[in-house]
């Protein structure tokens, strides 16, 4: 192992044997025997990787893939079945939300405890124990037993402690996820300190902000293999895409699917199965589609390609005025942008008793997934029909901006 690195994974594989209706005594296991069937399942079929000493990594990927597998065979909690892994230095890891605690043991106890499992000794632990109860803030529940804890007392007692016992190398399996906002930023601000003074920290995490902020490298793993390493904002961003076009390959089956009426009466076969729907039912809409330019349904738009949306309505009442909109909301809830007739011209329109409304815009949001939301009201703001999720979408980008949309920006220097 060369000098300059603090981990080496060479051509690592790790199967799982999966059993299929396995006997659960002795007896089962002898009368049924047959029943014992099992498949060896490779969650790693052969990665390699190398960190250098006080450099940060991370492993990125679906679940499934072997990121968590990785790490555990980085910790020596699991063994490959083929390959070699080197580490150079003490390891600490924060594997599993407090694993190492004693449910019935303090928490002062559990600090000795755990923190002997890394290696310090009694004295290390003295010496250094004001210290992780202080980053803790625990001090007034040290000496209560960790049963009592909750789920983000225990992230922050065992983020204290694996950050206290001077590892060469830490690793970290979505711990960072739990715990309230300022914590988070106290754990992000130590972990840079600690990676400023060498130590070298491989983080999994599927919130890839987390990786970018503190990572030089990102390693992609799909099917057990690494199918991408990098810079982690470039190697995100065509995971992200990746993902994308593969979650809206199903959506688009999923919508040319006919809807089995029984599953949700009350919407009509162009609806997400998601979808709600409210209204008086005066007007009612009959068909939603998202279009290109070449009027072709579709799903999957890019940053700044027009959209066409066709609205289709019908009422059994004459005289009725409607005021039509939409709505855009990102996967997360984000209200993203909406408008409507009004909005736009003043005024609402008369209906007939079959309509059509066809609505064209630029698309300038960024990758992500998103909600289509439409709305019809009478003019003095009476709900006709608002269907909410009526269709989803996704957008993706062949550029690296970041943020909610993309802003025409034009640079100028001399």
């Amino acid at each position: 192992m060369e000098e300059q690195y603090a981990i080496e994974v060479s051509n690592v594989k790790k199967k799982f044997r999966i059993f299929y209706d396995k006997g659960n005594d002795l007896k089962e296991r002898i009368l049924f025997r047959k029943r014992n069937y099992y498949e060896d399942r490779w969650v790693l079929k052969g990665i390699s990787f190398r960190v250098k000493k006080g450099e940060a990594v991370g492993l990125i990927g679906h679940n499934g893939c072997g990121k968590s597998t990785t790490l555990k065979l980085l910790t020596k909690i699991l063994y490959p079945d083929e390959g070699e892994i080197k580490l150079s230095g003490r390891v600490s890891s924060l594997i599993e939300l407090g694993a190492g605690f004693h449910p019935d043991m303090t928490g002062r106890e559990n600090i000795y405890t755990n923190a002997s499992i890394f290696g310090l000794t009694r004295k290390e632990i003295d010496t250094r124990l004001q210290e992780i109860i202080r980053f803790s803030e625990l001090e007034e529940f040290i000496d209560n037993p960790v049963r009592t804890y909750s789920s983000g007392m225990y992230m922050r007692l065992a983020f204290s402690v694996a950050i206290n016992v001077d590892a060469n190398i830490l690793l970290i399996d979505e711990i960072l996820a739990v715990g309230d906002t300022n914590f988070q930023k106290k754990c992000f601000d130590k972990l840079r300190e600690i990676k400023a003074h060498g130590t070298t920290i491989v983080i999994v995490s599927h919130a890839l902000e987390q990786i970018e902020q503190i990572c030089e490298t990102s390693y992609w793993i799909e099917n057990g293999l690494i199918k991408d390493s990098g810079t982690p904002k470039l190697v995100h961003d065509r995971y992200l895409k990746s993902m994308e076009e593969k979650r809206n390959q199903q959506l688009t089956i999923q919508h040319e699917e006919e809807q089995k009426p029984e599953e949700k009466p009350e919407l009509p076969a162009f609806c997400e199965k998601t979808a709600i729907r409210m209204g008086t039912g005066a007007v009612w809409f009959t068909h939603a589609e998202m279009q290109n330019l070449q009027k072709e349904k579709q799903y999957i738009f890019r940053t700044g390609e027009q959209i066409r949306l066709i609205l289709e309505y019908e009422t059994e009442t004459d005289g009725l005025q409607g005021n039509f909109g939409y709505g855009i909301f990102r996967e997360d809830g984000l209200h993203c942008y909406g408008t409507n007739i009004f909005i736009e011209t003043g005024k609402c329109i008369a209906l007939q008793r079959k309509g059509r409304i066809e609505i064209l815009f630029r698309n300038e949001l960024l990758p992500a997934k998103y909600f289509l939301d439409i709305a019809v009201h009478s003019h003095d703001g009476i709900i006709f029909d608002d269907i909410r999720q009526v269709l989803t979408f996704a957008v993706t980008s062949e550029k690296q901006d970041i943020g909610v949309s993309r802003q025409e920006t034009t640079f100028s220097w001399g």
